[in-house]
């Protein structure tokens, strides 16, 4: 099928560490007739496949490489370094990257964090991914610095990890094609930025309910002359003014307007 004809998707890319089951949830609770596909992506091929239209919108990193492609800021990750259970650095908290001054610190060639000048001493040579950086720490050759969200990802039993805090950092964001805004991005937009189902932002706004038609045009759904709230009549809250009766005659007319009769 083709055109208006086909069954609507919506395909998600995602970049290593990013984990969107939250918003992969909430799609699926708000438009379960729309299917969504996870395409999983190397952080260095992701705006090819968007720009190629491999994805309708991914979670990239921080920073898009040209103005054809619009982003929203997510968050901004942790950086920690990578080392071995029994190694001085893992018996505390936090470090700087002053402190690895004689650590041979690894770059793989898909690093993300963008080191203006490495810390430590270089490696022989640079691993190809950070999945092969993860396997030279656990052999005893290096450290490794790396987003949280990968020293997770990668994590194994006799490896563990601590923040450096002035190593630079990864921001994660939500990117997409700005020519193919279409409404499913935008309705994936929303889910990211946590606006409501019932919020009116590129949807048409919901037309009045009966009650608040009347009340706009004055109409209470009483009887003509009535006042609103259904009271009727004066102040006394519709009960005959004193001293008539039901009639519109006092019973001392009544009586004085009745002839007698003679003997």
């Amino acid at each position: 099928m083709t055109g208006s004809d086909a069954t609507p998707s919506f395909r998600l890319a995602y970049v290593p560490g990013m984990t969107p089951t939250k918003w992969v949830r909430i799609w699926n609770e708000r438009l379960p007739g729309v299917p969504l596909t996870l395409v999983g992506v190397a952080p260095d091929e992701a705006f090819g496949l968007l720009r190629g239209g491999g994805a309708d919108a991914g979670f990239v990193r921080l920073p898009v490489d040209g103005d054809d492609l619009s982003a929203i800021p997510l968050y901004t990750e942790t950086s920690v370094v990578v080392v071995p259970k029994d190694h001085l650095i893992a018996s505390t908290e936090e470090i700087s990257t002053g402190d690895l001054g004689d650590e041979i610190v690894l770059h793989p060639l898909d690093d993300v964090l963008g080191w203006e000048a490495l810390p430590g001493k270089p490696a022989f040579e640079r691993p190809a991914t950070t999945e092969d950086a993860i396997e030279l720490v656990a052999a005893g050759i290096g450290v490794l610095i790396v987003p949280q969200s990968l020293a997770r990802l990668h994590h194994r039993k006799d490896l563990t990890y601590r923040t450096v805090v002035d190593a630079p950092a990864s921001r994660v964001a939500l990117s997409w094609p700005e020519e193919k805004t279409t409404e499913l991005v935008e309705e994936f937009i929303g889910i990211v930025r946590g606006r409501t189902v019932n919020s009116t932002r590129g949807r048409p706004p919901t037309p009045p309910q009966p009650k608040q038609r009347k009340a706009a045009t004055g109409k209470t759904g009483g009887k003509p002359g009535a006042k609103a709230g259904g009271k009727t009549g004066s102040k006394t809250g519709g009960k005959p003014a004193a001293g008539k009766n039901p009639r519109g005659a006092s019973s001392a007319a009544a009586k004085r307007g009745k002839p007698r009769r003679r003997p």
